[in-house]
């Protein structure tokens, strides 16, 4: 197997094979459901869509888990301001999860486990930790994980215990009986009075609920198996809820490897920081879905690398907008043959050779444009749909090219058609006043006229 990939773990580039020959089994932490999905948890989502979708491209069967946290102080907190029960705000968001991530075509994972369905799990797995000296019982209730008793932590971050700071959801409690130490993270936060009771579980440590770290813990080794071949999520969720997770289950099970790669994709950046909703910078999926179509926005994360930074604009999405436009462009030229990719072709071979290192996007993606060059030169249906093929392992160019390009025109199609006829007619009656005025006309309204010598077609204007 040629594929090599960045294993944050050992911070290089290394050789991947799985476990089991020919089966990649993945987890992928999803998303928390309090609220709408931003163009952050569209880059981790398409990001780990294309490592899927190419893994299968190299013939593996691949077992793609991606869960959903649905239990957490935020949709606790959602859920009370709405007036609405945790299960209703949960599964709402779940389906606007599901309807955002399908318009971006990203395919759906074999497994999207919900945490709360995986209490139980995480009941043993922190039985087992109390069991072996790894987690205590505080005094306000809760059951922390105690960091310095397992001699791995930092290796995925790096760093040494006295570098690392309490990061994101692992708050030092300032009551009384809390946390032996700043580093100590929850495993079972205790029910507290005021909360609803569709958040609490009788459990051997008191009614509460699970803290965010074990879940993914539990969910990955009942659906994975204790060692399993890729993990994957946001450069955020390193540290410190990646760290935390190694410590759960290595704690648990012993000193079984708990995922073997771990893969992180960068941040999508607004103005130089990272996009997200506590810094209030965030654009909505469907809010940038209103002014850019869907395989546009899937075409702007595509062409950057993986793990690369990503800056957020319009302009940005315009020229994305461009940059896809010429490729269906191509594809509307000629009609492509029906086409398996071969990977000696010398453009697979590009292609492939790209996609084998990291999953290098950017340079896959410089093939499919010097593959539209070759198709608008030679007019050739094999190589068109040679583009069409390599384009689709990205997720890309499978929608018709003349309704892609006549998308977003917003404007009667049988008006256009009759403008187009009128034209047509000036132009014989030789009124080419008439005929420019009329593609003028069009071209006001966002509409392009192309003429060859099979007749008039249109597209809507970049």
């Amino acid at each position: 197997m040629s594929l090599r990939l960045y294993n944050t773990l050992s911070r290089s580039l290394v050789p991947f094979a799985p476990i089991e020959p020919g089966h990649v089994r993945m987890y992928v932490c999803g998303m928390t459901v309090y609220d709408l999905c931003h163009l952050g948890h569209a880059r981790s989502m398409v990001a780990f869509d294309v490592v899927q979708r190419w893994l299968k491209a190299s013939g593996f069967k691949v077992t793609y888990v991606r869960n959903i946290t649905d239990i957490d102080d935020k949709i606790i907190k959602r859920a009370l301001d709405n007036g609405e029960t945790i299960r209703q705000l949960t599964n709402r968001m779940i389906e606007a999860l599901h309807q955002d991530a399908d318009a971006l075509g990203i395919e759906r994972p074999q497994h999207e486990p919900r945490a709360t369905d995986y209490v139980p799990q995480m009941l043993s797995m922190i039985g087992t930790l109390e069991e072996k000296g790894l987690a205590y019982r505080a005094g306000n209730g809760d059951v922390n994980y105690a960091v310095r008793k397992f001699p791995g932590y930092g290796k995925l971050s790096g760093k040494s215990l006295d570098e690392l700071n309490a990061g994101e959801r692992v708050a030092v409690s300032t009551d009384e009986g809390g946390k032996h130490d700043p580093l100590d993270f929850v495993l079972w936060k205790s029910a507290k009075p005021n909360e609803p009771e569709d958040c609490k579980w009788d459990s051997a440590f008191g009614s509460g609920r699970p803290g965010w770290h074990i879940e993914c813990s539990a969910m990955s080794c009942e659906l994975l198996g204790e060692t399993f071949d890729i993990h994957g999520g946001g450069a955020d969720l390193q540290f410190p809820h990646h760290e935390n997770e190694i410590a759960q289950s290595q704690g648990a099970l012993g000193d079984n490897t708990f995922a073997r790669y771990w893969m992180h994709n960068g941040f999508i950046n607004v103005d130089n920081e990272k996009m997200s909703k506590s810094l209030g910078n965030f654009f909505t999926i469907r809010d940038v879905l209103k002014a850019f179509d869907a395989e546009t926005v899937r075409f702007f994360v595509v062409r950057s690398h993986y793990r690369s930074p990503l800056n957020y604009s319009d302009v940005h999405l315009q020229d994305a907008r461009g940059a896809l436009r010429r490729l269906y462009t191509a594809l509307q030229a000629v009609d492509a043959a029906h086409v398996t990719i071969d990977w000696t072709e010398p453009h697979a071979a590009r292609f492939k050779a790209a996609m084998d290192e990291d999953f290098g996007t950017p340079e896959a993606v410089a093939v499919l444009f010097d593959l539209a060059s070759e198709v608008n030169r030679s007019r050739s249906p094999q190589l068109a749909g040679l583009l069409k093929a390599l384009g689709g392992v990205l997720g890309l160019l499978q929608s018709d090219p003349t309704s892609y390009l006549q998308s977003g025109a917003g404007v009667d199609e049988a008006a256009i058609e009759a403008h187009i006829l009128a034209r047509a007619q000036a132009k014989a009656a030789k009124n080419f006043a008439e005929a420019d005025r009329i593609r003028n006309d069009l071209l006001a309204q966002g509409i392009v006229l192309k003429d060859s010598p099979s007749g008039t077609t249109w597209e809507a204007k970049a």
